[in-house]
């Protein structure tokens, strides 16, 4: 079967299907095709060939009566393997719930593309419970980042088969979340845009938690705008409502404390030539010092993670039990240093965070974002992350601390690439904004991405 269309943007395929020169089930068809034949078996967890060969036709249908629903009808979408579908278990990553109750009805946010006229293919792959950021899976394999020549790199996590699949031009796009840089993490190590919505943006109806405070969603796509699309899908709207802007007088601020500590060369470059384009193009670039990201590493340090006391609570019993057995080892370690976070330590974290949040915003001007490297070093190699435990610890904690400082301070933000690094590995740029600013981070986004990409 041909594979003409793998690798193609959401609005590479739009044109095509809603001009009537590629019908959705042969779309559809090629993408299960390639999976199935896919070199790497790790990817998804699971084909959903019943249910999408049934939305394509009637995609299909609906096309050639002129009904059809939009940019996003016919189009094929992956769910990363927390997303509740209708009839199926929801895994998370993890075996012990491979026996878990069917789902009764798919989440909110899997019902509102559907009703958009998006085919859901499969379930990805992703680190288990969500709980790393480096997308290592003991249990369903490791997904390998397609852009390495070198050897076997990281997909990065915990969205791992979400990314791996739209790089290996297995989707247009993959729904992923983000609790301390889930999305934007493995979007940035495999040269994708990652959008991490405002928490509470879309319905968190039928997606497994990790940590409720800091959990939320988005896509992992090949555009800004593809990203706008979905964004707007995934809340019933029928379009986006993001107004293009100029970049010439757009201003963003880049902290010059933490986020720039042990920044590999490469990615260092990178991000500094894609800062000169910007200013060369008229975006008002300044550098000021953040406080609050000294003060939330310090709340850590001394509270413990927001995250893993909430994801204490969640495992809890679980640890206490025979699963525990049957989970990855460094999972169970992480989660369980939980146990030692105090409901004094919870409540002072909490009320940490948000003087934090206001300390953080009274650092911006009017309309003004913040950008700096999405993660501070390329895509490592994944086998002496699989031999070292100490080392995995160390690693997924730097993996993570530039872009867990979105969710600590509950900021929306966009992963773009902007050059590649060491090895010739992708570097991203991570533009964020504060709670509910989704509209205006997206239309800078969407009017930097070819600057910032060079």
């Amino acid at each position: 079967m041909t594979q003409a269309h793998l690798g193609k943007s959401i609005a590479q395929l739009s044109v095509l299907i809603q001009s009537g020169s590629l019908d959705p089930v042969a779309l559809v068809e090629e993408s299960l095709d390639a999976i199935r034949t896919h070199k790497d078996q790790a990817i998804f967890t699971r084909l959903l060939e019943t249910r999408a060969k049934e939305e394509a036709i009637a995609s299909s249908r609906r096309l050639r009566e002129g009904r059809s629903r939009g940019l996003l009808d016919g189009i094929p979408v992956a769910w990363k393997d927390l997303f509740a579908i209708a009839g199926l278990p929801t895994t998370a990553g993890s075996i012990v719930l491979a026996n878990a109750a069917a789902a009764q009805e798919d989440a909110d946010v899997v019902k509102a593309l559907k009703a958009a006229g998006m085919i859901a293919v499969g379930r990805v792959n992703m680190s288990e419970f969500a709980f790393s950021g480096l997308g290592l899976n003991p249990h369903y394999g490791t997904p390998l980042n397609p852009l390495a020549s070198d050897m076997a790199r990281i997909p990065g996590g915990s969205s791992s088969g979400s990314a791996v699949a739209v790089a290996s031009g297995l989707v247009p796009v993959s729904i992923g979340t983000d609790t301390g840089g889930s999305v934007r993490i493995p979007s940035a190590f495999n040269g994708l845009v990652g959008y991490k919505a405002s928490r509470g943006r879309y319905s968190m109806a039928g997606v497994f938690p990790l940590a409720t405070s800091l959990d939320s969603l988005g896509p992992l796509c090949r555009s800004v705008q593809d990203a706008v699309w979905v964004d707007a899908a995934m809340r019933g709207r029928a379009a986006p409502d993001v107004i293009r802007v100029d970049p010439a007088g757009l201003s963003i601020v880049v902290p010059t404390n933490i986020v720039m500590d042990d920044v590999e060369h490469g990615v260092a470059q990178a991000f500094e030539a894609a800062l000169a384009r910007l200013s060369a193009a008229g975006v008002k670039v300044r550098h000021a010092a953040f406080p609050a990201f000294d003060g939330l590493f310090q709340v850590m340090a001394d509270h413990g993670p927001l995250a893993t006391a909430e994801a204490f609570v969640l495992h809890h019993r679980r640890l206490a039990g025979p699963e525990a057995q049957r989970m990855d080892r460094r999972v169970v370690a992480r989660t369980r240093l939980g146990e030692k976070i105090t409901l004094v330590d919870y409540l002072a974290i909490l009320g940490a965070r948000e003087r934090l949040i206001k300390d953080a915003a009274g650092m911006l001007g009017p309309n003004e974002l913040i950008a700096y490297p999405t993660v501070a070093h390329v895509a490592p190699a994944l086998a002496p992350l699989e031999a070292d435990d100490e080392l995995f610890v160390k690693v997924n904690f730097k993996t993570l601390r530039n872009t867990l400082i979105g969710n600590f301070l509950d900021w929306c933000g966009v992963s773009m690439p902007c050059g590649t690094g060491e090895a010739g590995m992708p570097a991203g740029l991570l533009l964020s904004a504060p709670q509910g600013r989704d509209e205006s981070l997206l239309a800078v986004a969407m009017a930097l991405e070819d600057i910032v990409a060079g």
